[in-house]
């Protein structure tokens, strides 16, 4: 049982209207492609909005010229995108547009990128622009930042230390974790920079299987504790040690953020943004799809399990399978005694929505368990609320507020 079965909180945002409420013809379209990760990575572009880092016409007017399922009329629109902003950004005397142009000349050409095959030629040299484009934005911005370079096996960790204002020693260090096929650029303008602006420290960092150190060559481990532990380490070496720390998983770190508090106590709270209780389970019908003629033909399954060998390190689908069958937290959730939160997208295109009772099931000595269901209309139906950035600062900082009483400046 739960420590204490009164602390599992269950909130749904926004009821659906009754039939009826909504015209059945005439509406309008919501859906920017047929191809759903084509769809779901425009709303991931357009995430970026409320921080500066995106703009909304700049990005309907490109996918207006990009043909659905063309992975590679997709990278040629967004990195046109990005170039034009890139002069923007150049040519930009005052330094708040400057910054922000830097900024969505970074995320269109991250978002350029996304989709090609891990050995398409073009990979290396937009992933090292879009990293320069992010470093001028951030440098433009005045916000301090911290580069932390953390040995781990035989490369290197990335980590950003964003220090808070002052006051910020007495709130809870935000710790911030990417998934399947994040990079540590985004993970400021998706929360870091809205940490900040409520007076919170925040560490954010990539591992194995993510970002730079992937491009060099470290994959995936299941054992996530191994590296977060190395990134903590090298933090607490030069820094004070926090009042409180929350970690925060985004995507597959729904998997990866549990995983850590399970096996360090020096985490107090953690928010899976969204459940991923079972890697496999939820990868079952592309791993499927991946096994059948059919399957090369589907965009979605093409990319999905290209990735996923990437970031595995393997080759054939059955070693891949059996690569990621040890990503579950079904061995190791009775070890997780923190304040926990769960948050689900009711029309998750990745994750089975049951996986988010089975996660608070399994959670039966966690200090207190919280969980957060969208659904569509709310905006935030999506894998992890992604089209909806307000929805998801609004959840985890009110969660971090009342399971540690850390008030807004």
């Amino acid at each position: 049982m739960l420590a204490d079965p009164s602390a599992v909180t269950t909130t749904a945002h926004t009821p659906v209207p009754p039939a009826g409420t909504i015209p059945a013809h005439g509406t309008g379209n919501g859906r920017f492609f047929g191809t759903q990760n084509f769809h779901f990575q425009t709303l991931r572009a357009l995430m970026e909005a409320p921080s500066g880092s995106a703009d909304i016409n700049e990005v309907l007017e490109t996918v207006k010229l990009i043909t659905d399922g063309d992975v590679q009329g997709w990278y040629t629109a967004w990195a046109a995108l990005a170039d034009r902003v890139l002069a923007l950004a150049e040519s930009t005397d005052d330094q708040i547009s400057k910054r922000n142009a830097y900024m969505r000349a970074y995320n269109y050409q991250r978002t350029a990128e996304f989709l090609l095959p891990p050995e398409d030629p073009k990979r290396p040299s937009s992933w090292t622009k879009s990293l320069t484009y992010f470093e001028k934005g951030l440098e433009i911005s005045g916000v301090r930042c911290e580069r932390l370079k953390v040995p781990y096996r035989e490369g290197n960790l990335r980590a950003h230390y964003f220090p808070g204002a002052p006051g910020s020693e007495d709130k809870p260090l935000i710790m911030l974790v990417g998934g399947f096929d994040s990079v540590l650029e985004e993970l400021y303008p998706f929360l870091g920079k809205a940490a900040l602006a409520r007076g919170y420290s925040v560490l954010a960092y990539e591992g194995p299987g993510q970002g730079q150190p992937l491009r060099d060559g470290l994959k995936f481990t299941p054992e996530w504790e191994k590296p977060t532990g190395g990134v903590l380490d090298a933090f607490l070496a030069t820094h004070a040690k926090p009042k409180q720390i929350v970690l925060i998983g985004m995507s597959m770190g729904g998997y990866f953020a549990p995983r850590v508090a399970a096996f360090d106590e020096r985490i107090n709270g953690v928010v899976a943004w969204d459940t991923l209780f079972d890697f496999v389970d939820a990868a079952a019908p592309i791993f499927n799809l991946a096994a059948s003629p059919i399957g090369a033909t589907i965009p979605d399954v093409l990319w999905g399990y290209n990735n996923a060998r990437w970031t595995a390190g393997t080759s054939r689908l059955e070693d891949t399978v059996k690569a990621f069958a040890a990503y579950t937290l079904a061995p190791v959730a009775d070890r997780i005694r923190q304040h926990v939160l769960i948050m689900a997208g009711e029309v998750d295109h990745f994750i089975p929505f049951h996986q988010t009772a089975d996660f608070a099931q399994a959670l039966i000595n966690a200090k207190s368990v919280t969980i957060k269901t969208f659904n569509r209309i709310s905006g935030g139906g999506e894998h992890c609320q992604t089209g909806n950035l307000t929805l998801v600062h609004a959840t985890i900082f009110d969660w971090v507020q009342r399971k540690f009483g850390a008030s807004q400046p």
